[in-house]
């Protein structure tokens, strides 16, 4: 009797954790970028919502929430009802040590290196001419960033400090803005994700010197690392993942985290991806929160050692 209540109660419990799953999306799916039109975070969503959209027959509508490196837009989400009606696809600027528990990992989307371009008229055509024009111009050269704190000004700190350069920060609200003062000439140079920037490459508009990864990309064999190219053990990867609020229940997440995987593994959409240089990624809420922890360790260590603090 005992035992036949005990599988009773077992049961019921679990048709309450898999409920929510089953019934979800019962409505419109929101992914909020929390960056302007025109970044990674914008293009990869984007990439990704009609499939969405096929698979849970529910529109996806993707909001551009900008401001703060990205940590107004990552406020909104974490304020929005945790039903996974609202996700937030984040990259290493939308989290922080403060913020990161308001979260629940969903999937990695995409890690790739950064590349660094530059504006025509800067007076180098590789690494190790850039870094020696830098040398004998101290200050002179300067950089924008998606943000203070944001992956792409983390990125070109590392280098200064392993270069031993000094460079002028321009801190935007979002790649896309920092690429348009990049074409007109009002900066430098950029590390940004290959899918704002390398368009504009392949147009002659930027230079491109080097990816920011340990070797050389898979999507962009062409270019040399920054390690290879002049700056030995030099390694910055960029990432873009798909979140939700913390309270969000684990069913719902794990249905997403499938879902999104789907989508990834698409081939359309893993050739779509590839032609902007991102390298599709996708793994499980798990693996996903594990590789966060890891990320933010190497970058609080450099920003504490830097003296930066984010927007």
């Amino acid at each position: 009797m005992r035992i036949a209540q005990g599988l009773a109660a077992a049961a019921v419990c679990w048709a309450a954790m898999i409920a929510p799953a089953q019934q979800f999306p019962s409505k419109p799916v929101h992914i909020i970028v929390p960056f302007p039109p025109g970044g990674g975070a914008d293009a990869l969503a984007r990439i990704m919502q009609p499939y969405l959209t096929r698979i849970w027959n529910q529109p996806v509508i993707i909001e551009n929430k900008p401001g703060a490196s990205g940590h107004i837009g990552a406020d909104v989400v974490a304020a929005s009802p945790p039903d996974g009606h609202t996700m937030m696809m984040s990259s290493t600027a939308s989290l922080t040590a403060k913020n990161v528990s308001q979260f629940a990992p969903v999937t990695l989307v995409s890690a790739s290196p950064y590349v660094v371009v530059a504006n025509p008229k800067v007076p180098a055509s590789s690494v190790r001419e850039l870094v020696d024009y830098a040398k004998k111009n101290p200050g002179k050269l300067t950089f924008g960033s998606s943000g203070t704190g944001a992956a792409s000004h983390l990125s070109a700190e590392l280098f200064k400090s392993m270069a031993g350069i000094d460079m002028l920060h321009v801190p935007y609200k979002g790649t896309g803005q920092a690429v348009t003062d990049l074409l007109a000439g009002q900066i430098d140079l950029l590390f940004a994700p290959a899918q704002s920037v390398m368009p504009h490459v392949q147009a002659n508009k930027l230079k491109a010197f080097a990816v920011t990864s340990a070797k050389r990309s898979t999507t962009l064999p062409d270019l040399p690392s920054v390690a290879e190219a002049g700056v030995p053990a030099y390694e910055a990867i960029g990432w873009f993942g798909l979140l939700v609020p913390a309270a969000t229940p684990p069913a719902i997440v794990e249905k997403l985290s499938a879902d999104a995987n789907k989508v990834l593994q698409d081939p359309d959409v893993k050739q779509r991806m590839l032609a902007l240089g991102a390298e599709p990624s996708g793994n499980s809420p798990a693996q996903f929160a594990a590789f966060i922890r890891g990320d933010q360790a190497k970058w609080s260590k450099l920003m504490r050692e830097r003296g930066i603090a984010p927007e």
